[in-house]
């Protein structure tokens, strides 16, 4: 697992956290902030997925 993978991972935590306290709220900036942040999340550690199946490949070459 790679720093993207896990910084990823924290961002979406992050963002469903905030989702679920501008729903008790009724916040719809929070819930708005908390869906981006998953958004985000999700992306940067689709990113260290790329990056871990690239070294992957090309350790398989070696």
């Amino acid at each position: 697992m790679n720093k993207d993978q896990v910084k990823g991972v924290a961002e979406k935590t992050k963002g469903k956290v905030n989702e679920a306290v501008g729903k008790a709220t009724d916040d719809p900036a929070q819930e708005l902030k908390g869906d981006l942040q998953q958004e985000a999340g999700q992306t940067r550690k689709d990113m260290g997925d790329v990056k871990e199946a690239a070294k992957d490949v090309a350790k398989d070459k070696r």
